[in-house]
């Protein structure tokens, strides 16, 4: 990528990791015959539980790949985990239980098996 400048900021405000859920030109999109992304649900329930202090959540426009519709991104220091073909209201209860115990012990746990069938590679090495 070239040689890049890299300064040395610092945020106040930093987290375990962020989530980012996509609702773009596939993703949760009913009227396209695709399943839906229950959006609300998590804004709401991630608000309630204070859960943005420790991991944020995000809304976001397309990830791709769109042949995985329903693609969620967990970034970390350490790591991204992705994920695919959400397609049930439980996937996404796992995800914010899981998020909500990450939260509490005050590290990323590892997934719950019920997502782990969903994790997919997202880039060429």
């Amino acid at each position: 990528m070239g040689n890049i400048s890299i300064q040395s900021l610092t945020t106040k405000r930093q987290v375990l990791g962020q989530i980012m859920i996509c609702s773009g030109c596939c993703c949760g999109r009913t009227d396209k015959g695709k399943p839906s992304v229950p959006v609300e649900w998590l804004k709401k329930n991630w608000k309630q539980e204070g859960l943005l202090k420790s991991i944020q959540l995000t809304i976001t426009g397309c990830l791709g790949p769109c042949d995985l519709t329903n693609v969620v991104c967990i970034s970390s220091a350490k790591k991204q985990i992705w994920l695919g073909e959400l397609t049930e209201d439980i996937q996404y209860e796992a995800l914010f239980e899981w998020a909500k115990s990450s939260a509490e012990a005050g590290v990323l746990l590892d997934l719950p098996e019920l997502l782990h069938s969903h994790v997919f590679v997202r880039f060429k090495e």
